[in-house]
C-alpha cells in the first residue's frame, strides 16, 4: 500500500515539475520587465491557513472571485457561484449542496455533514437547508479551497470549502452605496449599504437587498407565473476597537428567501394523464417548465445569525475567538399532481417544515509569520439540531371529487405506519462535534518550506422519529380518514459516535520570487450517521478520502500574468451517497442515504489571469475531473461501479474579459463579458440514460459608464446572453412519470442598472 501511494505521489510531483521548469523559464525572462511602467494584477490576499497572505504562497489550488466580480457578473445567490468557479457545482436536488471537482454531498437526510463546507466570515453554514447567503450583498471577497481542507477549518470538509468574506465597518468613514437594477420578467435587484463611524473606536456598517424575478414558467390553470423567486435580507456588524492591537466584530444577519420552482413533466405519464395535461394548456416534454397543477407549490427558508468575533494581536502571537448562533426555518409546500385534482390526484398534499439551531465556538492562537518557525492550534465545538415535520397525503390516482360531486375522505399516509397512530413523521436529528486542530510550519531555508497540519475530531450524531397526527381539516377541508403505508417501526432512535485523526503534509519550493512549486497529501473524513428506511433504524459508516496535489503558481512579466496549474487525486473510502431502495414491505421507491465502497476524482486544473493592457483584463480557467464510482455494488443485481457521480462534468471553463477606461471628456467606461461551460451530467445515480443533462455554456456581459467626477454608474447587464437552455435535474416520479427542475438562468435576461456612492 505504502509503495502504491508513494508511487502516485511520485507521478504527481513529476508533472508538477515539469510544469515549474516552464515557470521558472518565463519567470526569468518576466524578471527583466519593468513593474514600474505597466500595471499590474492586483495581488489576491487569502486566509485559507488562517494567517492572511498571498493566495500565490499558498500550497493549496484556490480560486478566488472579488466582490468587484461577483457584482459585475449579474448573479443574484452564492448558488450561482458554480457559473463563476470551474470544478463548482450545485446540486439543488436530493443533496441541495456544493460540489467541488465532481464530489459532494449526493443525499439528504438530517445527520449527514456537507462535503463541501459553506464558510461565511468564519462560521460553518452547516444546517440542513442553509446556504448562509442568499443575496451578494456587501461581499468583500469568496476563495474556494479544493480538495481536502478539514485540518483548519471548522468542521471536517473532505471535499473543499467554500470561504466568503464580507465587508468589515471602517474606522472614522462615512461612506455608501445604492444600487439598484430591473430586467426582464421584473428581474430586479436593489441593495444598499452604509458604513457609519461611531468616534474614533467604533463603526457600523449595515447593508440590505431585495431582488427577485418572474418565472417563464406557467401554471395554466392558476393562471400564475411558475419558476419565481423573491429574497430579501439584511446585514448589520458593529466593529470596536479599544486600542492597537484588538477588535470584536459583531454580526447578525437574516435573509429570507421564498420560490416556487417545482419539478414539471417531462414524459412517461400514463396516456390519460398526458391527455389531461395537454388538456389543460401543458406540453410534457424536455423543455417544458408548465404545470397545470390546481395548487401551487413553493419553497420557503428563512435564516438568521449572530456571531462575535473578538481579534488580541501581540508581539508573540494572535488570539482570535469565534462564536456563533445561527438559526433556519425551511417550509416545503411541493403537491404532485401535474393536473387539477378534481380530474386526477397523486400526492395533492406534501408538505414539511424544517427548523435547525446551532452553536459554535472557536479558537485559535497563531505564531507570527515569518520566522524560522510558525505555529498555529485551536479548538473547535459545534452543535446543530434540527427537527423535521413532513406529511405526504396521496390518493394515488383518485381524483379529489368523484364524477359525482363528492369529496375524497381517505388517504393514504405515505408518512404513517401501519399500526402506529399518526398520520404524519417528525424526525429529530443533534450532531455533536469537537475537535482540536494545529499547524507547524518550518521555513528550511528562504526558499523551501514544510507545513504539517492535524485535526482529531469527535462527533457524535443520534435522529429519533416519531409519528404524530396532525388535524387534516384546515389542509384538506374535510374531516379525513387515513390508511397507513409503511411497516410499523424497527427502532425509533439511533445513535452512532466516532473519531478521527485528518491531516495534511505540505511542501513549497519558490523557484524564484515570482514562481512556487508546491505537493501536498491530505487526509479527509465524514462522520457516521443514521437513517429511517421505511422507519428501519439504518446507521451508515463514516467517509474517508485521501488525496494528493501537485502544482506550480507562477507571476510572469512583472505580474502582468498569472498562471497557475495543478494536478489531483482523490480516493474516498465508503463514500456517502444516495441509493434508490424500496421501503421493507412496500412498493415505494425511496431515495436514501448509504455507503459505495469507493469513489475517485482525478484530474488537473489551470488558470491565467492577464493585464493585457491597462484597459483590459483577461482571465480563464479550466478544470477536468474524472468522478467514478471504483466500488459501488448496491445488491447482486444493481452495480454502479465504474459510473460517474451525480452534476460532475468531466470538463468545465471559465473565460473573461473585462475592460475599465476613461475615454472622452473624462467619461469613464467600464465592460465585461464571461463564459462558463460544463461538460455532460447525469442527475441520476446510475448514469441512467433519461437522467443526462447535455453539455452547456452561458455567456454573461455588463456595460457602464460613469460621467466625469461624479460617483454614479449606469448601464445594461445581460445574463444568458444566448438564451442557452438546460434542465438542473431528473426525477421518475411513480405514475406521474418523467419530471424535471429548471433554473431562471437557463433563459436569456436583458436589463438596465444604476450605481450610486457617496
Amino acid at each position: 500500500m505504502f509503495s502504491v501511494k508513494r508511487a502516485r505521489l511520485s507521478l504527481l510531483l513529476s508533472a508538477g515539475a515539469c510544469l515549474a521548469s516552464f515557470a521558472q523559464a518565463y519567470a526569468a525572462d518576466g524578471a527583466a520587465a519593468s513593474a514600474s511602467d505597466a500595471s499590474t494584477l492586483e495581488t489576491i490576499v487569502v486566509t485559507a491557513q488562517r494567517r492572511v497572505e498571498s493566495a500565490q504562497a499558498v500550497p493549496i489550488s484556490i480560486s478566488s472571485v472579488s466582490g468587484k466580480a461577483l457584482e459585475s457578473s449579474n448573479f443574484q445567490s452564492v448558488t450561482d457561484l458554480q457559473y463563476l468557479v470551474p470544478g463548482v457545482q450545485y446540486d439543488p436536488t436530493n443533496g441541495s449542496a456544493f460540489q467541488i471537482r465532481g464530489v459532494g454531498s449526493t443525499s439528504f437526510d438530517f445527520s449527514n455533514a456537507k462535503s463541501v463546507s459553506l464558510v461565511v466570515d468564519d462560521v460553518v453554514m452547516d444546517g440542513q437547508r442553509e446556504n448562509g447567503l442568499t443575496g451578494l450583498s456587501d461581499i468583500q471577497q469568496v476563495d474556494v479551497l479544493m480538495g481536502p481542507q478539514g485540518t483548519l477549518f471548522g468542521k471536517n470538509a473532505t471535499s473543499g470549502v467554500i470561504a466568503i468574506t464580507t465587508a468589515k465597518p471602517v474606522l472614522d468613514e462615512w461612506s455608501g452605496k445604492v444600487a439598484v437594477s430591473y430586467g426582464e420578467r421584473e428581474d430586479h435587484n436593489l441593495n444598499a449599504l452604509a458604513n457609519i463611524p461611531l468616534g474614533d473606536k467604533a463603526a457600523l456598517r449595515v447593508s440590505a437587498f431585495q431582488q427577485g424575478q418572474e418565472g417563464y414558467g406557467r401554471y395554466t390553470t392558476l393562471r400564475q407565473n411558475l419558476g419565481t423567486f423573491r429574497e430579501d435580507g439584511y446585514r448589520a456588524k458593529l466593529l470596536f476597537k479599544p486600542f492597537d492591537g484588538l477588535e470584536a466584530v459583531y454580526a447578525f444577519d437574516r435573509e429570507h428567501h421564498w420560490d416556487n420552482t417545482i419539478r414539471t413533466a417531462v414524459s412517461g405519464a400514463p396516456p390519460a394523464v398526458t391527455a389531461l395535461q395537454i388538456a389543460n394548456g401543458v406540453t410534457p416534454g424536455p423543455k417544458n417548465a408548465d404545470n397545470a397543477d390546481s395548487s401551487r407549490g413553493m419553497i420557503e427558508t428563512t435564516s438568521l445569525g449572530h456571531s462575535l468575533r473578538v481579534q488580541w494581536s501581540a508581539p508573540y502571537g494572535t488570539l482570535t475567538s469565534i462564536t456563533a448562533y445561527r438559526e433556519t426555518s425551511y417550509d416545503n409546500d411541493t403537491p404532485a399532481d401535474l393536473v387539477p385534482t378534481t380530474q386526477f390526484a397523486y400526492i395533492p398534499y406534501n408538505s414539511g417544515r424544517l427548523e435547525t439551531s446551532k452553536f459554535s465556538q472557536e479558537l485559535r492562537w497563531a505564531s507570527p509569520s515569518g520566522g524560522t518557525f510558525e505555529y498555529l492550534g485551536g479548538l473547535f465545538y459545534n452543535r446543530l439540531a434540527a427537527d423535521q415535520t413532513q406529511l405526504q397525503w396521496a390518493t394515488l390516482g383518485a381524483p379529489l371529487v368523484s364524477p359525482t360531486g363528492a369529496r375524497l375522505t381517505n388517504f393514504y399516509a405515505l408518512t404513517g405506519a401501519v399500526g402506529v397512530p399518526g398520520n404524519a413523521t417528525l424526525f429529530r436529528a443533534r450532531n455533536t462535534t469537537t475537535a482540536a486542530f494545529g499547524q507547524l510550519k518550518f521555513n528550511l531555508t528562504s526558499k523551501l518550506s514544510l507545513a504539517v497540519s492535524a485535526r482529531y475530531t469527535a462527533d457524535r450524531n443520534g435522529q429519533s422519529q416519531d409519528f404524530i397526527t396532525i388535524d387534516p381539516l384546515p389542509i384538506t377541508g374535510v374531516n379525513a380518514t387515513f390508511t397507513a403505508t409503511s411497516p410499523p417501526p424497527f427502532l425509533s432512535y439511533g445513535q452512532v459516535k466516532g473519531d478521527n485523526v485528518s491531516y495534511r503534509i505540505a511542501a513549497q519550493y519558490k523557484l524564484t520570487p515570482d514562481a512556487m512549486l508546491y505537493a501536498t497529501y491530505s487526509t479527509g473524513y465524514k462522520p457516521a450517521g443514521v437513517a429511517f428506511v421505511g422507519n428501519k433504524y439504518d446507521p451508515y459508516k463514516a467517509e474517508t478520502v485521501e488525496s494528493y496535489e501537485a502544482g506550480v503558481k507562477s507571476e510572469l512579466f512583472g505580474r502582468r500574468l498569472r498562471l497557475n496549474f495543478d494536478v489531483f487525486n482523490s480516493d474516498f473510502t465508503d463514500f456517502q451517497t444516495t441509493i434508490l431502495t424500496y421501503i421493507p414491505g412496500s412498493v415505494i421507491a425511496q431515495l436514501v442515504i448509504g455507503n459505495a465502497g469507493g469513489l475517485r476524482t482525478r484530474g488537473a486544473e489551470t488558470s491565467l489571469a492577464w493585464k493585457a493592457t491597462d484597459a483590459i483584463t483577461l482571465t480563464g480557467a479550466v478544470t477536468y475531473a474524472d468522478s467514478h464510482f471504483t466500488d459501488y455494488v448496491y445488491n447482486a443485481t444493481t452495480n454502479y461501479t465504474g459510473t460517474r457521480l451525480t452534476n460532475a462534468p468531466r470538463w468545465s471553463a471559465q473565460a473573461g474579459l473585462a475592460y475599465d477606461d476613461t475615454l472622452w471628456r473624462g467619461v469613464r467606461v467600464r465592460g465585461s463579458l464571461d463564459y462558463a461551460y460544463r461538460s455532460t451530467t447525469w442527475t441520476v445515480v446510475g448514469q441512467p440514460a433519461y437522467s443526462e443533462v447535455p453539455g452547456y455554456g452561458l455567456l454573461n456581459g455588463r456595460l457602464s459608464l460613469t460621467p466625469p467626477g461624479r460617483d454614479i454608474e449606469f448601464g445594461l447587464y445581460g445574463r444568458n446572453l444566448l438564451n442557452t437552455y438546460y434542465s438542473t435535474g431528473y426525477q421518475q416520479y411513480g405514475a406521474l412519470g418523467l419530471l424535471h427542475y429548471t433554473s431562471l438562468n437557463a433563459r436569456r435576461t436583458v436589463g438596465v442598472f444604476a450605481r450610486f456612492a457617496f
